[in-house]
Formats: structure tokens, C-alpha cells, sequence
């Protein structure tokens, strides 16, 4: 997504190692992969199954479901993220995982950070946990909303108020609830959970393994930076990661900040067991083949 409000819009309308290649292996297969900038990484190898990959479905909204189905299974991606009942069908059909379930949020402003906002949100979580239990899958989204003059700790008291209504009905039916780290800088101005040690300190309070936190690390790069040391500090926390090249939300390729390659390792190396999902906007022609592109430097 190029901004907040195509991120809002989009989630309007649609409502998971061992073997690890070492860094210095990682360094020069990304380079030689390549001809140029742009150029499609040439290697048909299967993937080497030690990262759970998925893509986010919003990113290639203008692809028919069914399509991009059949494109990302013949990649070897197990899941697509950000979709909710109304197309799990879909995916169960061409025998995709959800690996992020959404539709009972509000929006990305109004969350579990404001009390006005608490019926609503607990009327739908308690729909949807049991629909997602139910589809098989794990993974539900949501959000702490804007801060709107909250401090810290009214944030946090307000969230655990609130997601305490929930969570138990989460822990009944092994469903996670998964709020998402947004940047507050560029995409979403005043959006409270923008730092993970905001949402580590929320999950701290919460005492519940059935919350969790979606680091995307194309927001935190731009909110706190120091990718790696923060995945290694707060992995415990953690059940989902989003991708995405800064600046920008593009390809995570060698145009921009971010060395994929060493991040991957570096979650790896947690021993995370969770989903990968691809959530960059293509900027090429061929949007299939970049996340083609994108996956293998991921594959590590």
C-alpha cells in the first residue's frame, strides 16, 4: 500500500527453522540472482521449506482470488494473508492456508486503545473467534487504533480493559489475536501501537499466549529502526511478520534500505514457526513475478 488510506480502503472491501543459510551464502546468491535492478530472479528451485511464506492479499487486489491462488501455489506459498470469510472458501478450494484471518476490526483508528469503540469490537471478535476456530485457522487480526491525546498508560489500560472481554473466548478456541505494529511517521499519523516495545509492554499486561503482536517490518524501520536487534529482543512476542521495501512499500529488492536476507536469518534464528507475508505494492509490470522475486530472497 502507497498510503494509509489505500491500506483503510483495502480492508474495507476484503472483510507460518532449521537449515538456516548462512549470511555470508545469503550475500552473493542475492546479488548473482540478478542481471539488473529489475530483473527476475532466474532460479526455478523449490523452496527450501524452512520459511512459511505467504503474501498479503490487499497488495494484488486487482488479481481475481482464484488467480492468484493458482500464481502464489505454483510459487510453493502455503497461505495468503488479510482475507475473511467470505473468501476462505476460495483459498480452502486451491488448498491455502488464512494465515492471517481479518473482518472484525473496525478500521486501522478506531481500536482497543479507546473505550468508545469496546462494544463494538467485542460484539465482533466474538463473532468472528469462533468462525475463524471453526475454518481451522489461528491468526486474527487487530488493531490498538489512534492515540488521539492518550498517553502510554491510558493506551495500555484502555487496550487491556477491553481485549480482557475477548481473550478468554481466544484461549477457549486456540485462536491468537494479533495486533499489528503501524508506523505513526509517514502511514498512519497517531496510531498508538507504533513501537514494539509499546506492544510488547500490552502483551506484557495482558498475560495471555493468545495475544500477540504482527511486527511489520517495513512500519518499524520507519518508526524505531534497528530491525534486527528488536526481532532478537522481542521474539517472544511476536506470531506474524509483514515485509515490504522502505522507502516506499516496494520490492524488498537492492533498490532500497532494508537486507532482507539478513532479517530472514535473523527471525530464523528465534526459532519462529510462524508465516512471512510479502506486503509491498509492485512496482513492476509483471506483479506476479516480483513477488516471485520477492519470496526467493526471503528463502533462505
Amino acid at each position: 500500500m502507497a498510503t494509509g488510506q489505500s491500506r483503510r480502503n483495502a480492508l474495507k472491501t476484503m472483510i507460518t527453522g532449521s537449515a538456516i543459510l548462512g549470511l555470508s551464502s545469503a550475500m552473493p546468491s542475492y546479488a548473482a540472482e540478478r542481471e539488473s535492478d529489475n530483473a527476475p530472479i532466474k532460479s526455478n528451485a523449490p523452496l527450501k521449506g524452512n520459511v512459511n511464506h505467504s503474501v498479503c492479499r490487499w497488495c494484488f487486489s486487482d488479481i481475481e482470488l482464484d488467480e492468484l491462488c493458482i500464481a502464489v501455489k505454483g510459487m510453493g506459498l502455503k497461505a495468503i494473508d488479510l482475507v475473511g470469510p467470505a473468501e476462505w472458501p476460495v483459498l480452502k478450494k486451491h488448498g491455502l492456508y488464512s494465515s492471517m484471518c481479518n473482518g472484525a476490526e473496525i478500521n486501522l483508528t478506531d481500536g482497543w486503545n479507546d473505550k468508545t469503540f469496546h462494544p463494538k469490537l467485542i460484539e465482533n471478535y466474538t463473532k468472528m473467534i469462533p468462525l475463524v476456530a471453526e475454518a481451522g485457522y489461528k491468526n486474527l487480526i487487530c488493531f490498538s487504533g489512534s492515540r488521539r491525546g492518550k498517553t502510554d498508560e491510558e493506551g495500555w489500560n484502555n487496550c487491556v480493559e477491553g481485549l480482557k472481554q475477548v481473550i478468554g473466548l481466544a484461549e477457549k478456541h486456540n485462536v491468537v489475536l494479533v495486533m499489528e505494529l503501524l508506523n505513526s511517521k509517514v502511514d498512519h499519523k497517531d496510531y498508538q501501537c507504533d513501537h514494539t516495545a509499546w506492544g510488547a509492554e500490552l502483551a506484557k499486561r495482558l498475560g495471555s499466549e493468545n495475544f500477540k503482536l504482527l511486527y511489520d517490518i517495513y512500519h518499524m524501520q520507519i518508526d524505531e529502526g534497528d530491525v534486527i536487534h528488536n526481532i532478537r529482543t522481542y521474539h517472544p512476542y511476536i506470531a506474524h511478520y509483514h515485509t515490504a521495501g522502505v522507502p516506499g512499500r516496494n520490492e524488498i529488492d537492492d533498490t532500497q534500505e532494508l537486507f532482507y536476507p539478513a532479517i530472514i536469518k535473523a527471525i530464523l534464528a528465534t526459532g519462529f514457526k510462524g508465516y512471512i507475508a510479502q506486503e509491498f505494492i509492485p512496482k513492476q509490470k509483471d506483479k506476479l513475478q516480483s513477488l516471485r522475486n520477492a519470496v526467493k530472497i526471503c528463502d533462505l
